[in-house]
């Protein structure tokens, strides 16, 4: 029962042992949900990243071999001015140097949305991580026994259950930002040596007109709204894994996604009014889909950027990332996250293990 964590006094600490800070012993717990799950805190998103750069080279060297391949050699591009340019040897500097701030403008959110979609893949890893870390966190421990070890120590349950949470919210979101912007700028050195291949300028095709600083700091500002928004699902899936005895994943999927069939069912019989989609939006996709990235944005959202260039200022505004935080949808997931997090820290307590 943790007996131990408060129970070492000043008196029965052996002689010459230093005192652990409570900060220090939580600085332990971190270390030790790293160690334990670096494979999927750290090497997955930067091995989804690594797989995103391979696939975009392939892709580039394809697309320039069938261009080889089925352009005549005196085929041309011809621009509004008369200017005529050939494609086989064609000079791209000559072609920027014809566009306008407007298309260059155009050229810009192009490349932002390029670069946001190429450094995507870890953040889609990161939720599939941080769905099964949280559902083995407490789970696997009594399924191997090791909870017995660990709670031999001085070390409470509401410190280790937080010390996963901590790890789920912000130790793993911050590797997965770290491998998207390493992938962004390798995304973005990967296309500046096709364009310096077709005898272009990178500095004023590519890194001029693109953004790639303002998206690393949205993608590190982000990582507060995404730990809040995530809490829903965090705290369910750790729910889960402290209560079930058996197959938590089914659990986790089956009571949501049944209590939302009840729902429907009772709405078919004329008890409720449409509230089957409310339900399921924010009660069942909330519980299973808020570690995927972007969930936080709805559709309405969405449609209110329009497209273009002023769209793309929008998505990498912070005022577009914050202003989530007026938003009473997050807070009552926070709260129903904390609660379940409460639970979890009391089913860890009295839980039999095994």
């Amino acid at each position: 029962m943790n007996a131990a964590a408060h129970t070492l006094t000043e008196a029965t600490r052996p002689a010459g042992a230093a005192h652990v800070t409570p900060a220090r012993r939580f600085g332990w717990l971190l270390r030790r949900e790293y160690w334990e799950n670096r494979g999927g805190f750290l090497w997955a998103p930067f091995v989804a990243g690594a797989v995103s750069l391979l696939l975009s080279a392939m892709g580039i060297v394809l697309a320039m071999v069938a261009a080889s391949r089925h352009v005549d050699g005196d085929a041309a591009i011809s621009l509004d001015d008369g200017t005529r340019i050939q494609i086989n040897g064609m000079d791209l500097g000559m072609l920027t140097s014809k566009l306008g701030h407007e298309e260059l403008a155009h050229l810009g959110a192009g490349l932002d949305l390029t670069l946001l979609m190429a450094s995507s893949w870890p953040f889609i890893v990161l939720a599939f991580v941080l769905f099964f870390y949280c559902l083995g966190s407490l789970y696997d421990e009594r399924k191997d026994r090791s909870v017995l070890f660990w709670k031999s120590l001085p070390l409470s349950d509401t410190q280790t259950v937080l010390s996963k949470l901590a790890s789920a919210t912000i130790v793993a979101p911050l590797l997965a930002v770290l491998a998207a912007i390493a992938t962004l700028f390798g995304f973005l050195a990967l296309i500046s040596l096709v364009v310096l291949f077709y005898g272009g300028n990178p500095a004023t095709l590519l890194w001029g007109p693109a953004s790639p600083l303002k998206i690393a700091l949205m993608y590190l500002l982000g990582v507060p709204v995404y730990a809040l928004w995530a809490m829903p699902t965090i705290g369910w899936l750790m729910l889960c894994s402290a209560w079930a005895k058996s197959k938590p994943f089914l659990w986790a999927i089956m009571i949501p996604v049944f209590a939302g069939i009840f729902v429907g069912w009772l709405e078919f019989l004329g008890v409720f009014d449409d509230v089957t989609w409310p339900f399921f939006r924010d009660i069942v996709l909330r519980a299973l889909t808020s570690v995927f990235p972007l969930t936080y944005m709805d559709l309405q959202t969405l449609s209110e950027m329009g497209d273009g260039p002023a769209a793309m200022q929008k998505l990498l505004s912070p005022v577009s990332l914050y202003r989530n935080l007026a938003s009473a949808n997050l807070w009552i997931g926070v709260a129903a996250g904390a609660a379940m997090i409460l639970a979890s820290i009391r089913l860890r307590r009295w839980r039999d293990e095994g």
